[in-house]
């Protein structure tokens, strides 16, 4: 399975619901939350193109985007293969 890495903040209902989902899949992820290391921010800005916003998620070395970008791969049908291939 591929290497997941998602960037969160606590009290984040978006980081939630992506969480939620890899759960739900048996997704073993690398979460790196700002609230206990705020210093992370920018490593996540500058990996993801100046995306600042939580959550960030991370496939391998490929940047997913989002919460609305993971849910849009999933009903895409294209989220599994990612997973057990990796990018």
């Amino acid at each position: 399975m591929a290497q997941v890495t998602i960037y969160t903040r606590d009290m984040c209902g978006y980081c939630a619901r992506a969480k939620r989902l890899l759960d739900e899949k048996g997704v073993d992820y690398k979460e790196l939350n700002y609230s206990e290391d705020p210093t992370i921010r920018k490593e996540m800005i500058s990996k993801a193109n100046g995306a600042n916003t939580f959550p960030q998620i991370f496939i391998g070395s490929e940047h997913i985007g989002g919460c609305d970008d993971l849910f849009a791969l999933e009903r895409r049908g294209h989220l599994d293969g990612l997973l057990s291939v990796g990018l």
